[in-house]
């Protein structure tokens, strides 16, 4: 049984397929009618209007239509399209069991607990015939597909079956009064137009379900007996041929199947049995734990099964229907029935091969599942389900091809799969012993391989390899020198498709399609919410594939589309230019071609085959919203431009391509405020003066264009700009005018003439105008304003602007593949389109003010720059608006290949070369790049606490770059430092980033850190220790001597500060003598310098003999005299409490310390642990520590967490290599 689809809800009583889209309706227990889409497992759609149970539900074969009936006694019909119910038909007098439309007449047959069943006629909505006869609940009622039958089930434990070819001569609206009496009277006692053909007795119980084979004249029942009766028919009589048992409860349901000759019963009992319908015996029992089982339906067309149970429903086929084949070259060996079948693709010629033996077992899906084929021995292996999973070997004659008599005996084993893997060799999976068996063609076993993973199938994967599945790997595995060549993470696979030149493989699941290469390199995964049903390679390196219902492409990056809608699934074979070959389930070769132009189209400009591209656009019709958003997605809109022909998305693209020119065509066309806008921002994005003030212009955007006056230097439009605004009577349009142009007199008047006196004063006394000053303060009277003492004004002019007056220069270079060639292409020529907006420079260049000026030539105004009484309207002065030098220049580069000034690409920033090519912690920081520098750190030596290193960061980032100032308006230039160049190297190469930190700064520190300790100074060494600790992480090597040589440094920098630590602790407990002297003692056992180490044992040996722990300073003084020390007090000293010792050799207080069981101190608490105990180590400084402290911060270090996993330190490039 293959489950397709499976739902949980209320208990399901009724069941109907639709006949033509993948629908279901499930009628439940609660009330609700749900349809369902199976093949998507979506709900559409619910229905709720019944009040109770509703127990049958059926769709129209061709009307939009279906009907339900319920336990409220109603039949309703529906239109699905519309989402509502049509009508209800009354009549029943009980809960209404089945109901069913006639595949002809506009009928509808139901059963009821009334005891009667009742035909009506959707179409007038009324009852035409009751059938009366049954004395029990009617459990169904059903028409026959082909006659003018009915058959029915009731509890009175009998089948009738009904004539009803009378109804069709009877109209269902009757003409006369006298025939509307008679037919109230049918109504009520039924009528004698619907007569019994036979009663079936046989049941011992009550009969729940009976219905007729599709063709022949049979009849299969169901009963509480827990019996399957199978009964025939004739002209004159019905009788029972069988009775199927084996059921342990009521059979519920129970029918014919469509397309194979079994019968398919479901029962309380929580089964569905399958029943060999000519030998009468059970083939298969499917079985579920807690729920029963209560209706069947099979859908008219498919092979598809649907069972309603307690908690849901299932869809299910009984049979795989893809038959198995194997490809070779131009011809495909697939298997039919019981014949190997070969067709050649180049003749289209199909013939049969050699018949297959089917071992004679009464089980379902027996059929072959794959084939692999050898052409050069011309042997072919077939592996089924049989027996638990087995495979057959033949070997086809070299004459019998086309004849297909050849009846030779298959050599046959055991084993899930079975595939060729050489010229006249295959391999077998033994799932038992998880081997692969490779055999030779004679069925001998050759050589066995254990595989180091546990497999559950095999595929070829080149000779001599095998691709295993295990669960949710697969691996590709070298049966030669038995290693693993390659592993991949995917979902369940259930095909694998290679392509011709086996450098790709797509591995298809469920679901999903994941392709990759052949040493299973992961290169795109596709989810598809339909099943996946087969593919193929084409010759382009495109994948082809199928899903229940849509031809899909994959290209190698991932993208992929639809090619086209398909009827019934197919299995690809092949894919040539644009023919895909397939095999659809009734095993019937066929040849579909599809239009490739998009997926070409797509993987040329993947390919960057821009001449491909071009020619395409030229001849094919590709077009449409998705291509368009595809090209600008990808980055190419100048190429969707040549799509369009709606304004606006060519306005878009336009701008996003930086196209102005179209830009401005298409602005024009617009005409809206907003477009002309925001093309007047993409022009100052490209310096294109020109077109700014056009566009600004256009949308009378006096400010915009007074400050783009100021910045491109042009002070005689800026004063026209100040007399429009006095035209216009805009107050603070004129003072900003007269603030650009720095025309302090200008500013004056505007103020005074605005009755700001008191600011005109004030400016005038500033700017040193004194005669205006006091005529001013005469009319000011008393309330002349004070200025701030001792101040010294200064003089606000605005800047002069770098580049006066023109557009921005560009970068001269050559016009891209697509410009060029495709000029000719979208809309007019590119000639036209430059006249056209050349033409219409000069004549829209005019402007109405909110004031209502006309759009008049007020040239001779501006000239005199004085505007009369009379003439009080204003426009723009056109002749001096001199045209951009813009304008000019495409004149002559608008052809296809001449040279055009086009804003070069910005390249790579040296930061982002510097991190891409490099795995050291140091090199990502001074490149800027802290976050990854912190996760390299934290994944090669396990540091979490950062802020130590922050500033060495900082200095990192800032020492590898150097900074020019430009001048004062430009911004501040940013330049890399690299490391090792000299004058001769290529501009090109780009060396890895200068750092400010290197290896012999740390020796300088080290020995620092030495003078410090040896001069007691502790606080001061473990400051440069630590330092010298937290900065080798950011340090950068040429060599791998240098690389030992940090190491090294790690190790003895990591003693010191642990000795130094529990110096400094001891030195601040006054209180506990017994673990200053274990301090003291453990210090004596850290790895340090002989003049340190004897200065330790000296103190230690001091420590204990003023705590008269004799025994112990003993064996300090010992030490110190072992290590032969220059300094003869320390020598002198030592012998003298070696002396006190041998008197009394006893200890007054007993340490945690024993100096012949070698030990190692614990970072965090001290203590000492000895060999053979746990411990946890920091991954970094390699400290050791009790196991308490794995997960937190190593007090050594200060940097990393002890015990966590780290790939260790990454100094060097040599490292890498």
């Amino acid at each position: 049984m293959l489950t397709k689809f499976e739902t949980k809800s209320n208990r399901v009583k009724g069941l109907s397929f639709h006949s033509k889209r993948p629908w279901i309706l499930a009628s439940l227990h609660s009330g609700v009618i749900q349809l369902w889409d199976y093949r998507m497992g979506t709900l559409i759609d619910r229905f709720d209007e019944h009040d109770g149970p509703v127990r049958g539900v059926h769709f129209h074969k061709s009307q939009p239509l279906f009907v339900s009936g319920g336990d409220d006694y109603k039949i309703k019909v529906w239109n699905y399209k519309t989402c509502r119910c049509l009508f209800t038909l009354l009549g029943h007098l009980d809960y209404i069991r089945t109901v069913q439309f006639h595949h002809e007449h506009p009928w509808i047959v139901s059963a009821s607990d009334d005891q009667t069943i009742r035909i009506w006629n959707w179409q007038s909505r009324t009852c035409i015939s009751v059938l009366t006869g049954h004395n029990h609940y009617v459990m169904c009622a059903s028409f026959h597909p082909k006659e003018d039958l009915v058959v029915s089930a009731s509890l009175d434990q009998t089948v009738r079956v009904w004539d009803i070819s009378a109804l069709k001569n009877k109209t269902a609206s009757p003409g006369d009064d006298l025939l509307r009496l008679g037919q109230m009277n049918t109504d009520l006692f039924g009528g004698v137009d619907v007569v019994v053909k036979y009663v079936l007795e046989g049941h011992d119980r009550g009969v729940n379900w009976a219905s007729f084979h599709p063709t022949l004249p049979l009849i299969v029942s169901g009963a509480d007996d827990r019996q399957v009766k199978l009964w025939r028919m004739n002209d004159t009589k019905a009788w029972e041929v069988d009775t199927l048992r084996g059921h342990m409860n009521n059979v519920s349901c129970v029918m014919f199947h469509a397309k194979q000759d079994v019968i398919v019963s479901n029962s309380e009992d929580k089964s569905i049995r399958v029943w060999d319908a000519t030998k009468r015996t059970g083939i298969q029992t499917f079985r579920r734990e807690h729920d029963r089982f209560w209706i069947l339906s099979s859908h008219p067309e498919m092979n598809l099964l649907a069972a309603g149970h307690d908690s849901g429903m299932i869809v299910f086929k009984l049979e795989r229907e893809r038959p198995a084949f194997a490809m070779s070259g131009d011809i495909i060996f697939y298997t039919k029935e019981r014949f190997l079948r070969c067709y050649e693709f180049s003749s289209q010629r199909d013939t049969q091969v050699i018949p297959i033996r089917r071992p004679g077992s009464t089980s379902l899906n027996q059929s072959p599942k794959t084939l692999s084929y050898s052409p050069t021995e011309n042997a072919v292996l077939i592996c089924s389900d049989v027996d638990g999973g087995s495979y057959e070997l033949y070997v086809i004659p070299k004459d019998s091809a086309g004849r297909g008599d050849g009846g030779q005996e298959a050599k046959r084993g055991t084993g899930g799969s079975a595939v060729f893997v050489a010229r006249n060799r295959f391999a077998v999976l033994d799932k038992s012993s998880n081997q692969v068996l490779v055999k030779n063609l004679k069925n001998e076993i050759v050589k066995k391989s254990g595989l180091p993973f546990p497999a559950d199938a095999i595929f070829y994967a080149g000779t001599g390899n095998l691709l295993c599945r295990a669960e949710d790997r697969v691996y590709i595995f070298d049966l030669q020198q038995r290693l693993v060549l390659g592993d991949l993470q995917t979902p369940f696979i259930k095909y694998v498709v290679w392509s011709n030149d086996m450098e790709s493989v797509a591995l298809l699941s469920k679901h999903a399609i994941v392709i990759a290469s052949k040493k299973l390199v992961h290169q795109c995964t596709l989810h598809e919410t339909i099943r996946v049903k087969s593919g193929a390679w084409d010759d382009n390196g495109v994948f082809i594939y199928t899903t229940l219902n849509h031809i899909k492409y994959c290209l190698p990056n991932g993208d992929n589309g639809i090619i086209r809608t398909l009827d019934v699934p197919i299995y690809i074979t092949k894919v040539s230019g644009n023919t895909i070959f397939c095999l659809d389930r009734d095993g019937k070769n066929r040849a579909i071609v599809i239009d490739a132009t998009e997926y070409m189209f797509k993987l040329s400009l993947l390919k960057k085959r821009y001449d491909h591209v071009m020619s395409m656009i030229r001849n094919s019709q590709l077009c449409g919203q998705a291509m368009i958003a595809y090209l600008q997605q990808k980055g190419f809109p100048e190429v969707a431009l040549h799509f369009v022909k709606d304004e606006r998305t060519r306005f878009n693209l336009a701008l996003e391509s930086g196209n102005i020119q179209i830009a401005v065509a298409s602005a024009k066309e617009i005409d809206e405020k907003d477009h002309w806008y925001r093309l007047g921002v993409e022009a100052l994005r490209q310096g294109n003066a020109g077109i700014v003030e056009y566009a600004y212009q256009r949308t009378k955007n006096f400010e915009r264009l007074s400050f783009l006056y100021l910045i491109t230097g042009n002070m005689d439009k800026l004063t026209k700009m100040l007399k429009i605004a006095e035209v216009k009577n805009d107050v603070m349009g004129q003072f900003h005018n007269a603030l650009y142009l720095g025309d302090v007199r200008e500013r004056i008047k505007i103020l005074e003439n605005a009755g700001h006196l008191p600011l005109a004063y004030s400016t005038a006394s500033v700017h040193g105008l004194h005669d205006v000053a006091e005529r001013l303060a005469a009319e000011l009277g008393d309330s002349v304003p004070s200025l701030p003492e001792g101040k010294q004004p200064s003089l606000l002019m605005p800047p002069m602007p770098v580049m006066c007056g023109g557009d921005w220069p560009l970068l001269r270079v050559m016009k891209g593949i697509f410009e060029g060639g495709l000029d000719n292409v979208g809309r007019a020529t590119a000639e036209e389109e430059e006249e056209e907006v050349e033409g219409d420079w000069g004549d829209e260049l005019d402007m109405a003010d909110v004031n209502g000026l006309a759009n008049g030539d007020v040239t001779a105004i501006m000239e005199d720059g004085e505007i009369g009484e009379e003439n009080e309207e204003g426009g723009w002065d056109l002749e001096d608006l001199e045209l951009p030098p813009e304008a000019e220049t495409p004149r002559n580069s608008v052809n296809a290949h001449s040279a055009v000034f086009v804003a070069p690409t910005p390249g790579m920033p040296v930061s982002q070369i510097w991190t891409q090519r490099s795995s050291l912690a140091a090199e990502h920081a001074a490149a800027g790049n802290f976050d990854t520098a912190m996760r390299l750190l934290s994944r090669q030596l396990g540091i979490q606490n950062f802020t130590p290193l922050r500033p060495m960061f900082l200095d990192l980032h800032t020492g590898s770059h150097t900074y020019l100032r430009a001048f004062s308006s430009a911004p501040v230039v940013s330049l890399a430092v690299e490391r090792g160049w000299n004058e001769s190297a290529s501009p090109n190469v780009r060396n890895p980033p200068a750092l400010v930190y290197n290896f012999s700064q740390l020796e300088e520190k080290l020995r620092a850190g030495y003078r410090a300790t040896t001069a007691g100074r502790f606080t001061e060494a473990l400051r440069l220790f630590l330092s010298i600790l937290h900065t080798i992480p950011l340090i950068v090597v040429e060599s791998r001597r240098e690389v030992d040589e940090v190491k090294e440094l790690i190790v003895i920098v990591k003693e010191y500060v642990l000795g130094l630590q529990m110096e400094l602790k001891r030195r601040e407990i006054r209180d506990n003598p017994v673990h200053q002297q274990e301090l003291a003692a453990y210090f004596t056992h850290c790895n340090l310098q002989m003049p340190h180490l004897r200065l330790a044992l000296l103190n230690a040996m001091t420590v204990c003999y003023k705590a008269k722990n004799l025994a112990t300073a003993a064996n300090f003084a010992r030490r110190l005299l072992e290590t032969n020390p220059t300094v003869e007090n320390q020598a002198k000293m030592a012998r003298q409490i070696l002396q006190a010792a041998e008197r009394n050799m006893v200890d007054a207080s007993e340490l945690n310390y024993d100096f012949r069981n070698p030990f190692v101190v614990c970072g965090a608490t001290y203590v000492p642990i000895y060999r053979g105990q746990k411990d946890v180590s920091c991954p970094y400084c390699s400290s050791r520590f009790v196991p308490s402290q794995e997960g937190q911060l190593c007090t050594v270090c200060d940097l990393a967490m002890v015990g966590a996993d780290a790939s260790g330190l990454l100094c060097s490039p040599s490292q890498v290599r």
